[in-house]
């Protein structure tokens, strides 16, 4: 989930822990906590751009992460804040909290994590975007609400509560909501006399009325979407894999990196005799057959006997695009 909302869940986990005897202090090291695994993306200055993929929400991401430096970050915490009557057991078990239930949530996201790092296990329930102002902003507002009152209040911990609870219960939702709308894409695929290998179902972006599904038609990939309001049926746009274009390329220990963290969902497009590799997981942001923009596209690049890869870089104008033609979709048609 995006950064906010991380922070949010930190210090809503951190008053739940500590509130009582330290007030604001236990939210503010809560919200570091819940930032801290995200730091796994500094990981791109340093390795490249396959190698990055694959740490991210790896290590950083898993209970075993959480386990190791909640009681270092306790034991720092206890020195800065000597003059509390707290234990650094007890702002390990703060910290604890925060690291663990950061992963938690972001395995409702597409991306998913390494939860059971080092284990190869990426859990991945798809069912939330990794920004939902409908999750994030009703906890925001209840977290404000518990802390401008005292840490004695006992109105603090029901608002602090109420804001736990309402966005966990979104969280159920929306698996609901994703089940509903696989029934309702596998059914418009059998009246439509579609068979296919495999399908994915996941969120628009910022929402979970409008959904999107990946189908795995052998040749190419048919990606269709639902919203709650459509009253038509599914329609389902083509897009072809074009695996064969990469050539000899797929033996390349990159390509097979790459194509493992995709869970085989990608196209290979070519553009100025220059290779495209698209994750499919995360949609388009031009949904145009003929000319397609992947929100996550990568160029492959031979040079001097070796394959580089790079990510294709976003722009402004992209995030218009789509939020201008998500907006009119989510209403039905």
């Amino acid at each position: 989930m995006d950064s906010l909302t991380q922070i949010v869940l930190g210090a809503a986990v951190g008053e739940a822990v500590l509130g009582k005897k330290v007030g604001n202090k236990a939210m503010l090291y809560g919200a570091i906590a819940g930032t801290i695994p995200d730091l796994d993306v500094l990981s791109r200055y340093f390795v490249d751009t396959v190698t990055a993929i694959e740490w991210h929400r790896g290590f950083s991401h898993s209970i075993l992460f959480s386990i190791l430096f909640a009681p270092v970050l306790g034991w720092l915490i206890s020195r800065i804040e000597h003059k509390q009557t707290v234990s650094w057991r007890e702002w390990s078990w703060l910290m604890f909290w925060g690291l663990f239930t950061h992963p938690l949530l972001d395995s409702f996201t597409t991306w998913g994590t390494q939860l059971f790092w080092p284990f190869d296990i990426r859990l991945a329930f798809q069912s939330i975007f990794v920004i939902d102002p409908l999750y994030t902003i009703p906890f925001l507002i209840f977290l404000i609400l518990a802390m401008r009152l005292p840490k004695g209040d006992p109105q603090r911990r029901k608002y602090n509560n109420l804001g736990l609870i309402l966005s966990s219960v979104y969280l159920l939702i929306g698996l609901g909501l994703k089940e509903l709308a696989y029934d309702n894409f596998v059914e418009n695929l059998k009246e439509q006399n579609i068979t296919y290998d495999k399908i994915e179902t996941r969120p628009t972006p910022f929402n979970t009325i409008l959904w999107t599904a990946n189908i795995d038609i052998e040749d190419a990939y048919l990606i269709g979407e639902y919203s709650f309001f459509d009253t038509g049926p599914i329609v389902f746009t083509d897009y072809k894999k074009n695996h064969d274009l990469l050539g000899s390329m797929i033996k390349e220990d990159q390509i097979g990196r790459l194509i493992k963290v995709t869970k085989g969902w990608y196209t290979v497009s070519k553009k100025q005799q220059v290779l495209f590799y698209n994750d499919l997981r995360f949609g388009l942001i031009k949904p145009d057959p003929l000319n397609p923009i992947y929100a996550f596209s990568y160029r492959l690049l031979p040079s001097q006997g070796r394959l580089k890869i790079e990510e294709v870089p976003k722009f402004k104008g992209d995030a218009q695009e789509v939020m201008s033609n998500l907006w009119s979709r989510i209403w039905g048609k």
